[in-house]
């Protein structure tokens, strides 16, 4: 979906602030495998999925694991460097071709300042991620492996077919042969 078309969804911005957030979210076509954002990372971007699956991953003694996939419809941004001034330890890879829009917050937050509406939106949108990494925090400590699958595929039914099999794993926190064992109960 149209970055638009989602805020429009949400909220009632009129038609001279859908015109300037249009035009600070940049449009960009990029390919699959394409790194947005490199782990350690000092970004001020925000960004929009409008189309395609991107994850975003951290490295762990050398290891590459899955924190979140993000679908269409998706909005995400380092909070530790824009808010913090810190690096962010996740970097951002596109699983899919995707279409993304970028915008710096900074220019943003000059628009959510002097708007309701899209403080709102914020508003909603904090809300939304709490909950899918509150979600996320029960799953890891009082799920099994197979119960975290399980509500992967309710909750993200595509996904089997839109990720690589060791992201998956290693989102659940699991291993490529355990998922290969629950993948074969089912």
């Amino acid at each position: 979906m149209e970055l638009l078309d989602f805020v429009k969804q949400r909220i009632n911005l009129g038609p001279e602030l859908e015109t300037r957030l249009d035009l600070a979210f940049k449009r960009e076509e990029c390919p699959k495998g394409h790194q947005l954002l490199q782990p350690d990372n000092f970004s001020k971007k925000v960004f929009f999925i409008e189309k395609g699956l991107c994850r975003t991953y951290y490295v762990k003694d050398g290891k590459d694991i899955t924190h979140y996939f993000f679908l269409e419809d998706s909005f995400n941004m380092p909070i530790e460097s824009i808010f913090y001034g810190k690096p962010s330890p996740y970097g951002l890879e596109l699983l899919e071709n995707c279409v993304v829009r970028t915008a710096q917050y900074g220019e943003l937050e000059k628009y959510i300042d002097s708007s309701s509406s899209l403080e709102k939106l914020i508003r909603l949108l904090l809300i939304d991620q709490l909950k899918a990494f509150s979600d996320r925090m029960y799953a890891i400590q009082f799920q099994s492996a197979q119960e975290r699958y399980r509500t992967l595929i309710d909750n993200h039914p595509g996904i089997l077919q839109r990720a690589p099999l060791g992201h998956i794993a290693s989102y659940l926190g699991i291993t490529q042969q355990t998922l290969s064992v629950i993948r074969a109960q089912k």
